[in-house]
């Protein structure tokens, strides 16, 4: 492992705040308060439904930068894709009510769930006494992104914070790294990042010359064939 490097870029959700953990379990627990209304079918064949929808949305980069800072409208039309999937299978398609019902709380309780990584501050705080430059970039709209940085009091950790929603453009876009390079007055060579999407922590940094940390939080290990390979790999 090199020294600490002159400074070094955070990703924020599932990086310093667990945002996504356990997406089953949260699904299930929505769409089990409108059992009566997904009858004959039971919540566990509606979530598979969402769920594969969900998977198919998100890995779609057109559809992720378009929908990303809109969470509670692309969950809506995730579980409305999922019923008429449902229909289209000739299974009974639940109401719309209810696909709008199971949305909403799964947004709500993401939001209630949010909580800090263990250490997460403590890193934090570690790295500013070592005098490390940081900063915080994250993609997402503005408001919902700051009010989690005020919520767990985050700002006064980092010499800048770079928001998609803020900015106008944000990962995997160069200017996005280069941006917050500028910030903390660091050239590539001597920065590092640090966060958990292999896409825009990993391999567009590294194309950047930034040397790339893979936040696996949730200890999933790489997937099998990954073509990208982080510079270091860390689970906390």
């Amino acid at each position: 492992m090199a020294p600490l490097p002159r400074a070094i870029i955070f990703d924020l959700d599932d990086t310093i705040l667990s945002v996504n953990a356990k997406p089953r379990e949260a699904w299930l627990r929505a769409a089990q308060l409108s059992d009566e209304a997904l009858f004959p079918l039971s919540p566990e064949t509606v979530v598979a439904a969402i769920e594969a929808r969900s998977r198919e949305a998100w890995s779609d980069s057109a559809w992720n930068r378009a929908w990303r800072g809109r969470l509670l409208l692309a969950r809506r039309l995730i579980v409305a894709a999922a019923f008429a999937d449902l229909a289209a299978a000739g299974r009974p398609a639940p109401p719309a009510a209810a696909g709008e019902a199971i949305a909403d709380r799964f947004s709500a309780s993401r939001e209630r769930d949010q909580r800090l990584f263990p250490g997460a501050l403590e890193t934090l705080a570690r790295l500013r006494r070592e005098r490390v430059r940081l900063a915080l970039l994250t993609n997402g709209a503005g408001e919902p992104q700051r009010a989690k940085i005020t919520r767990f009091g985050l700002e006064t950790y980092f010499d800048a914070v770079l928001i998609e929603g803020e900015l106008g453009f944000g990962k995997p876009e160069e200017r996005a790294y280069t941006n917050a390079l500028e910030a903390l007055e660091s050239p590539a060579k001597e920065s590092w990042i640090v966060g958990d999407n292999l896409e825009w922590e990993v391999k567009a940094p590294q194309n950047c010359g930034i040397y790339a940390i893979w936040c696996d939080s949730y200890g999933t290990g790489l997937p099998p064939g990954s073509a990208i390979l982080p510079d270091r790999i860390i689970r906390s």
